[in-house]
């Protein structure tokens, strides 16, 4: 069953250069009723004060998924990847058996705001890998952004999960059926 959880009730924490929302336990924010969803543990909503973020830092056996909602953000990693994420476009990062990087708010002027999503792979310890893909010009209301076989040029992640946008005007609906045996 789908459960809606208003903005309000969710987690947060203002370290004065980052401004989180968070949906599950995460960091220092701890609730036991809220620890996740099958294999999806983190989304997080990010407000990044300009020409801050996070030094560099691992990660490990998890599919990290960046979507930029305002703003852009740097990233650089140890596979030699740097780039900048801007609106639009999408970053996932395979974690595998090992990878550190470095996120920082591109701009000197204006937050960046952004939606981190941490997945579980399907499985471990493989090579890290790096992808980015700019989805702004698809000019449909139901964008496929992360799939496990990056079908209709989705990124491809490990893990049996897919992964849409969905645009909506104002007192406008979108329909979506969940297969049988799908959450």
């Amino acid at each position: 069953m789908i459960q809606v959880r208003k903005n309000s009730e969710r987690g947060s924490a203002d370290y004065g250069w980052l401004h989180a929302k968070y949906s599950f336990s995460f960091g220092e924010y701890y609730d036991p009723k809220f620890m996740g969803f099958r294999k999806l543990r983190v989304i997080n909503e990010d407000k990044v004060e300009p020409g801050q973020g996070f030094p560099t830092h691992g990660h490990k056996n998890m599919e990290i998924i960046t979507y930029i909602l305002s703003g852009s953000l740097e990233h650089k990693d140890s596979l030699g990847t740097g780039s900048v994420i801007y609106p639009g476009e999408v970053q996932l990062m395979s974690a595998g058996n090992g990878i550190r990087h470095s996120e920082y708010n591109h701009s000197k002027t204006e937050l960046v705001h952004l939606l981190q999503i941490w997945i579980e792979p399907n499985v471990n310890n493989e090579d890290p890998f790096y992808q980015q893909r700019d989805f702004k010009n698809i000019n449909e209301k139901f964008i496929l952004l992360v799939s496990p076989n990056g079908e209709r040029n989705s990124l491809k992640i490990k893990q049996d999960i897919k992964l849409y946008q969905g645009t909506l005007g104002i007192n406008e609906n979108l329909k979506y059926k969940v297969e049988n045996e799908r959450h």
